[in-house]
């Protein structure tokens, strides 16, 4: 009986063991379960906060994209848009005859699938610059997105960037050519009606039907709008610092300027814009007055026919440079009287009066404002302006004390529209100098210590240029009606074929002979 007790209590004692054995492994399974699903929950929430946080900088970045394409104006704008430069033209894309990997978006776009929108249009932002030579704005702007890292089409792009710019090469500065007009003639008809403004007519100003074409020679010949600043710098001391020019092998810098851009009075009338203004775009446009005295807007003179042809191609700009504008001041600027004698109704000239008399709601404040929303503008889209010496002196006739009192007037009544400048360039194609140099020259000391640094003639070679220490010097080309007409030298050798060929340019409504300079 004990025996059979004991072995009852040994088999109790044993389905305790095993109860409380499988007590604690189901206790055990329930808590690694409950821990997984915890894992799981945790990683859930986190991915799902990772997710929305990566959608908000998605969205931020849009914005900002948008917002920085607002301010920059007509980012992605409408190709077709109408402009006088490409008329009779076959209507090449916006990237045709661009450099290398200016096309890197869309051909990844079309492999990896569209991207973002705000990513498009940064690659779009980047492509333009890279059309225009700005190999490393167009790098530094693609690196710099968030979504640089995990975007193949942005590293395919900066690839075919630095591609391109490993084979551009550093062209010869003193071999920049530098050619200039004045205000074009719109209407032939009217400039050349023989009213006794004729003669000079021909002989320095160029037609628009001219201009288009010796753009579009110039274009094809390789030649790529570069600044005066790209050539020079000065320090803080005032000494010149050599600028680098980097272009594909193909490609020829050249300057480009335009005298006396003030529509001066006795053009009225003459078939030349009357000023210039900026459009409900926020385009700079011009303004002519048609013979029943309605006024029509478009590209009638050099600064939007050269913004419209760039926009078409920008490979023709490098790093979005265009022009220089030299101006008087004695007639205002850019259409707009806004010398203080029309203000102040003091030595005026009879053309001032007679302006005056036809415009009796003349408002000075409202011309200067309008005039300064114009040079605004045209900074803005890669214009330089110059002084022309607000009287269009002749430097090399004139004393010291009159170039000193006409500098103050400029400096008083057109710096404060166009902004500051240290560019100098001489009415008459005169210069303070001989071909040696400026040392010891008061004119030039003077004019330096007024923060003139860059000083240009003109000359009839094809590229002219100098370097002092303090200064750079540049000879410029006049493409009108009397370099056209004369355009060969006697031994045949042709001043212009290296832009364009001349007889074919020549606009034939022109009165020929074109007059001599002088006669």
């Amino acid at each position: 009986m004990e025996d059979e007790r004991k072995q009852r209590m040994e088999e109790r004692r044993a389905r305790r063991k095993r109860q409380v054995l499988i007590s604690r492994i189901i206790i055990l399974v329930l808590v690694l379960i409950i821990a997984v699903f915890c894992v799981i929950l945790v990683k859930y929430i986190l991915d799902k906060k990772d997710k929305g946080n990566h959608n908000a900088d998605v969205s931020t970045e849009q914005m900002q994209t948008e917002q920085n394409q607002t301010e920059q104006g007509q980012a992605g704008q409408d190709q077709t848009e109408q402009n006088q430069i490409s008329q009779g033209q076959d209507g090449q894309s916006q990237t045709e005859g661009a450099p290398a990997g200016t096309e890197a978006v869309t051909e990844a776009a079309a492999q990896t699938g569209q991207p973002a929108q705000g990513d498009q249009a940064v690659m779009d932002e980047a492509a333009l610059k890279a059309a225009m030579y700005d190999y490393d704005g167009a790098i530094e702007l693609l690196k710099s997105q968030t979504s640089y890292s995990a975007s193949a089409d942005m590293q395919k792009a900066v690839t075919e960037y630095e591609s391109a710019k490993a084979a551009c090469v550093e062209y010869p500065l003193d071999q920049v050519t530098h050619v200039f007009y004045h205000t074009l003639i719109k209407d032939p008809s009217k400039a050349f009606d023989g009213d006794g403004n004729e003669a000079g007519y021909n002989q320095v100003m160029t037609t628009i039907d001219e201009f288009n074409k010796i753009t579009q020679s110039m274009y094809e010949k390789g030649y790529v709008l570069v600044n005066l600043h790209d050539m020079v710098t000065f320090d803080e001391n005032g000494n010149a610092v050599k600028g680098k020019i980097l272009l594909p092998p193909d490609k020829k810098p050249f300057v480009l300027s335009q005298d006396d851009l003030s529509y001066y009075h006795y053009m009225d009338g003459d078939g030349f814009a009357s000023r210039l203004i900026v459009d409900e775009n926020g385009q700079v446009k011009n303004e002519y007055i048609e013979d029943d005295g309605s006024v029509s807007v478009g590209d009638y003179d050099m600064v939007p026919l050269i913004d419209t042809f760039v926009k078409e191609h920008p490979d023709f700009s490098y790093h979005g440079a265009k022009g220089t504008i030299a101006l008087t001041g004695y007639n205002g600027v850019l259409g707009y009287r806004t010398d203080t004698d029309y203000r102040d109704r003091t030595s005026l000239q009879e053309d001032q009066q007679k302006f005056l008399d036809e415009h009796p709601d003349f408002n000075y404040d409202q011309d200067v404002e309008a005039a300064k929303k114009v040079a605004d503008a045209m900074k803005a889209n890669g214009w330089v302006f110059a002084s022309h010496t607000w009287g269009h002196l002749n430097v090399e006739q004139e004393g010291l004390e009159k170039i000193k009192t006409d500098t103050a007037r400029w400096k008083a009544t057109v710096e404060p529209i166009v902004g500051p400048t240290d560019i100098i360039i001489f009415a008459f194609g005169a210069d303070i100098g001989s071909w040696e140099g400026y040392e010891g020259n008061e004119k030039f000391e003077y004019l330096k210590s007024q923060g003139f640094n860059i000083y240009c003639n003109v000359d009839s070679s094809k590229y002219w240029v100098q370097f002092g220490d303090n200064y750079m010097r540049q000879g410029r080309r006049n493409l009108d009606g009397y370099r056209m007409y004369y355009h060969t030298d006697p031994n045949g050798n042709d001043f212009l074929d290296d832009l364009f060929d001349a007889e074919s340019v020549f606009d034939p409504s022109r009165p020929t002979p074109v007059p001599e300079m002088g006669s």
